[in-house]
């Protein structure tokens, strides 16, 4: 089970018996469950995190359904199976986000929600920008005209529609995939903008339609991406939860590194 494997590889790294512990028993297990991940070729990180968060989920699920179920009488199995879509990957990641859809014919208002574990955002800019920025990209109306029309109910045919994107619930654990890799001109290019991220006292509140006790978060892992398109190179930068110190991950390099180091131009996945 790669739950296992996990679970192994996570309490090697924290025992701290080796200079740098090889997730190679875990990729091994994870790879005959995603068979796209066991060739020895480029991956992209936000993908291959999105399929590690989906496996663990319905690992502990399947474990917190079956201890429900041992737990509990007969008659309380069936609201244990129906409340089993949860699990910690889910508690610690999962957030929502709400689309309000306005035709703008009828002026009829509806709400579309969707569960999210990490966030793509656009980089508008192709040299400087902010992390704010990029959330006021995302969070900005938009218009539906064309082939992007509603089919409104109210009005009974496709008509164009305003919509807009809210978070209706705040993630513990909130993960940010700055979107570097875009499409221009019929061609698919990286884009190396310079994303600045603050440290601590992110504030999502502009963004939050509900009253979520999550609104100002702290930085606690990057992922990086150097190369192009064709080949590249992860690396990490992680804050010690004990000590407060950051650390460089690369391959079997772990170094102590200054605050200063983890604003990097290289970020691709940010943590808070």
């Amino acid at each position: 089970e790669s739950a296992t494997a996990f679970g192994c590889l996570v309490s090697d790294m924290w025992l701290g018996e080796f200079d740098y512990v090889s997730p190679e028993a875990f990729h091994s297990v994870f790879a005959k469950r995603y068979p796209v991940f066991s060739k020895r070729t480029q991956h992209d990180a936000q993908e291959f995190l999105i399929c590690v968060l989906d496996d663990l989920h319905e690992a502990f699920k399947e474990v917190r359904a079956q201890l429900c179920q041992e737990r509990q009488s007969p008659t309380a199995g069936a609201s244990a199976r129906s409340s089993s879509g949860t699990s910690i990957i889910t508690h610690l990641f999962e957030g929502q986000l709400s689309y309000a859809i306005r035709c703008l014919t009828c002026k009829a208002l509806s709400d579309r929600p969707e569960s999210f574990t990490v966030l793509s955002l656009p980089i508008p800019s192709t040299r400087v920008c902010s992390l704010q920025d990029c959330l006021e990209c995302f969070f900005q109306p938009d218009t539906l005209t064309r082939n992007n029309q509603i089919h409104c109910y109210w009005c009974g045919s496709n008509r164009d529609a305003t919509v807009k994107a809210s978070i209706t619930k705040a993630p513990q654990i909130i993960i940010f995939h700055l979107k570097r890799f875009a499409w221009q001109d019929k061609h698919r290019r990286k884009l190396s903008t310079t994303v600045c991220y603050p440290f601590s006292d992110l504030d999502l509140s502009p963004y939050i339609s509900t009253l979520c006790h999550n609104t100002e978060y702290s930085l606690c892992a990057v992922v990086n991406h150097a190369g192009d398109l064709d080949y590249g190179h992860y690396t990490a930068f992680c804050k010690h939860s004990v000590t407060k110190h950051w650390y460089s991950f690369d391959d079997a390099q772990i170094t102590k590194i200054p605050d200063s180091a983890v604003q990097a131009d290289t970020a691709y996945l940010l943590f808070y």
